[in-house]
């Protein structure tokens, strides 16, 4: 799939890869499928959820899953791939799109777009569920674990539950402050540990299996979510990505064997990175002048200049940044810079226009150039089926990976994190 320039057009956003495979009886295969859209559920009643594995364990509020909700990674931290295998198929030309960021700072808003919902589709809910005037009044989140959806156009997005988000916390704590959720090697932690875990975890699992990942900051000065994505970039080793991991064919086992860890973890190609795009969003107009765009990249340059994400892009000669002037023009820079792209504030009173450009338009050309880049490939090819099973491998991965496991001892024993 080749990159190429932005179109600043208000077409219908279109993703078009080639599938053409025949099968042995000579007729066309039946088209790929779809997830379809979800109808809204009647009485609008939200229950209480617990586990999917356990009802016994402590049951904590959750905003009900919309129906036909396709979990890969539940509440619970574990993986889930035998209600998702029926919308993969053996196609190889697909992309894997993720995205990690606070609560609120419009992830599932961008997914959606990426997804081609339309909005003004009667009776119709979004692909991924987004915060209401009501969700926000109660500080709740919506995605819990990671939420799959794949495209007609063979698009995977996943969206992931916020990061630093208190609601998660509250989520996952008993009365006494342990976590109700094993994060890492089955130990229980604390919660506030555990939910620092949990963001460092999510890094690295869409690190590994994303050909592109969103990184979504609010704001032009919060710089939270680079220091996760250097912690990543420090964790991550010996977690393969999908294309390299030899996986046992036998269907529903998600469990990664300790040896097979270790095997892999010295012979496979250990190196590869996602594509960053870091994404601030909700900027005011005068935060979108040229001064501070200068500013805000040179910052982003020098904080991951020594990284492996910046290494990872200096060896895709063709691959352009993608960034935005306040005169709506795409900028091509160095290719060994991160991508940064940034997003106005979506304005509620529409008789004040923007003086750069309206949330919408910035929207609609921020996917059209997602959409138009070239992505991270995984060194070989793969299917999505198999990319769906060696990913549930290497989330295994991730739990037990002793570098995370070290670096957890390293904050319990700081005195940071209750005990």
């Amino acid at each position: 799939m080749a990159g190429g320039a932005p179109q600043s057009t208000t077409a219908p956003l279109t993703y078009s890869i080639s599938s053409e495979t025949t099968s042995s009886s000579g007729l066309p295969p039946p088209p790929p499928p779809k997830i379809l859209l979800a109808k809204p559920a009647s009485g609008g009643v939200t229950p209480r959820v617990g586990r999917d594995d356990d009802p016994s364990v402590f049951t904590r509020f959750r905003n009900a899953p919309q129906p036909g909700s396709l979990s890969f990674i539940s509440d619970s931290w574990e993986v889930h791939t035998d209600r998702i295998l029926p919308f993969l198929t053996e196609n190889s030309d697909f992309i894997v799109i993720g995205i990690i960021g606070p609560t609120g700072v419009g992830k599932s808003t961008i997914m959606n777009e990426l997804y081609g919902f339309d909005g003004n589709s009667p009776g119709m809910l979004p692909p991924f569920s987004t915060q209401t005037d009501e969700i926000r009044a109660l500080a709740k989140h919506l995605t819990t674990g990671v939420e799959l959806r794949v495209s007609s156009e063979r698009l995977i997005l996943l969206d992931t539950q916020p990061i630093f988000s208190s609601s998660v916390l509250v989520d996952m704590m008993r009365p006494d402050g342990s976590s109700t959720i094993s994060v890492l090697n089955g130990e229980y932690l604390s919660a506030d540990l555990a939910h620092e875990l949990m963001g460092i975890q999510l890094g690295v699992f869409l690190a590994s299996v994303c050909n592109i990942l969103l990184v979504v900051s609010e704001g032009i000065n919060d710089f939270s979510v680079w220091q996760l994505m250097h912690t990543v970039d420090l964790l991550k080793h010996n977690v393969p990505d999908p294309s390299t991991l030899a996986f046992s064919h036998a269907q529903g086992s998600i469990s990664v064997p300790e040896k097979e860890i270790k095997s892999n973890s010295h012979s496979l190609n250990d190196e590869y990175l996602a594509a960053l795009v870091f994404i601030h969003t909700k900027l005011r107009d005068q935060e979108l002048c040229p001064h501070n765009v200068t500013l805000l990249k040179k910052a982003l340059l020098n904080y991951f200049r020594s990284s492996s994400f910046t290494r990872n892009n200096s060896k895709q000669e063709k691959e352009q940044v993608i960034s935005v002037s306040p005169t709506n023009h795409a900028i091509e820079s160095d290719s060994t810079e991160p991508h940064l792209f940034l997003l106005p504030l979506k304005a509620q009173d529409d008789s004040q226009k923007p003086q750069f450009q309206s949330y919408s338009c910035a929207l609609g050309k921020f996917c059209d150039q997602i959409l138009s880049m070239e992505p991270q490939p995984f060194p070989k090819p793969i299917t999505e089926r198999d990319w769906l099973r060696n990913s549930a491998k290497i989330w295994g991965m991730v739990k037990k990976s002793p570098i995370i496991t070290e670096y957890c001892k390293t904050l319990r024993d700081s005195g940071l994190f209750r005990r």
